[in-house]
């Protein structure tokens, strides 16, 4: 049986509501002392008052240090409990989308807090950031096998989110995986190695708005900015571009997107420069160049509440080079990943950029994120996406 956690007085309202995170100081360390329970375990969380609220896997170090994965009692995570949350995400995808490329489990949105899982056809990328869940990885990957016979899964643990719970660091390829994963969007190829690259590889999550800029390229010069491995550029002159620059500062990324250029047929319509985004831009901005769109898709510039200040500032920095560089009618595409970013602010960024220029702009297009991200609706922090298309005059 497992142990039972208890919170204090009144700590039991986000977790009523549907919230699946249990903060340390929410805890009555009294009755449930932290120190007593171990990385991974699974506890019965119950209110101050002994009423059941769930299953969760714990980490005493970690701030959020229990995570809700189960509201039926007694209920512990093996091979049938994955099974059931696989087939449960798989039939959204299903629905959604008619190819196997997607992002099959997206975390506490499909009720599998700290477990990422795109799919590429026959192969699947797995990303673990807690410990509840690296405990778990032999059932869940067991379930996956069941449910969706890959022939090659790649273990992609080595990113920020396991320091924060203290795990180690670790890449393996289960089964037969190719140097080269390949995958379909939008009508656009591309091909990337799985191994290596940002974290799973590729990012499903701007799927519908890279659809936009498609609408909206034909015939454009388009500057690409971070632009990993091609995803915004190449599908711009897939659909009819007349001339995308990439720019990204990894050369790796780079010649991935000369790669996925010439799978595409587009090697006369795309090129790639390597170099720091803010540079770049200013080194375009002083030769006069213009473009017809400019699509921002950065980092998270905001990844902590304490980072906001600095956050904003770097946001409307490449906002402001960017407008620039636009000519008459230009369309600005500024997008962010910083959850902490709302779209209310991300606007009055741009807004104050291009006042800034002696400029006017109409936003006439919000975006979020794709269908395979799905938003938990009392967790804001699975709505992370934006995407804001401007009309620069």
């Amino acid at each position: 049986m497992p142990s039972i956690l208890y919170l204090n007085k009144n700590a039991d309202r986000r977790l009523r509501k549907g919230h699946l995170w249990i903060y340390s100081n929410e805890v009555d360390t009294a009755r449930s002392p932290l120190k007593t329970l171990q990385p991974g375990e699974v506890v019965c969380v119950q209110s101050a008052g002994g009423q059941y609220l769930g299953q969760a896997m714990m980490n005493p170090q970690a701030l959020i240090c229990g995570r809700v994965f189960s509201h039926t009692p007694d209920e512990l995570p093996d091979q049938a409990f994955f099974a059931r949350r696989l087939l449960d995400a798989l039939a959204l995808r299903e629905r959604c989308f008619s190819e196997p490329f997607y992002r099959l489990v997206y975390g506490d949105a499909d009720f599998l807090p700290g477990v990422v899982i795109d799919r590429f056809g026959d192969y699947c990328v797995v990303q673990l950031a807690t410990a509840g869940m690296d405990l778990a990885k032999e059932s869940l990957l067991a379930a996956l096998d069941e449910t969706l016979q890959p022939t090659g899964v790649v273990m992609r643990n080595n990113h920020g989110g396991r320091d924060i719970e203290d795990l180690p660091d670790e890449v393996d390829v289960l089964g037969q995986v190719p140097g080269l994963i390949g995958l379909a969007e939008n009508g656009t190829r591309f091909e990337f190695a799985a191994t290596t690259g940002q974290k799973t590889g590729w990012f499903y999550d701007h799927r519908p708005n890279r659809a936009m800029v498609q609408r909206l390229a034909r015939g454009a010069r388009v500057l690409d900015m971070f632009s990993y491995i091609g995803g915004w550029g190449i599908q711009a002159a897939q659909a009819g571009a007349a001339e995308v620059l990439c720019i990204d500062s990894s050369q790796p990324a780079l010649d991935s997107v000369v790669h996925n250029a010439a799978l595409n047929g587009l090697v006369n319509s795309v090129s790639a420069t390597r170099g720091k985004a803010i540079d770049v831009m200013k080194a375009l901005v002083a030769d006069g160049e213009t473009f017809d769109m400019v699509i921002l898709d950065p980092p998270a510039f905001i990844r902590k509440r304490k980072d906001q200040k600095a956050g904003e500032a770097a946001y409307r920095h490449i906002n402001e080079l960017a407008i620039k560089l636009l000519g008459e009618n230009g369309i600005l595409v500024s997008a962010s990943c910083s959850m902490p970013l709302n779209d209310e602010l991300l606007t009055g960024i741009v807004h104050s950029a291009l006042h800034k220029q002696g400029r006017s702009g109409q936003l006439f297009h919000s975006g979020g994120q794709g269908m395979d991200h799905p938003v938990h609706p009392a967790i804001p922090e699975t709505r992370y996406i934006k995407a804001q298309f401007f009309r620069v005059l």
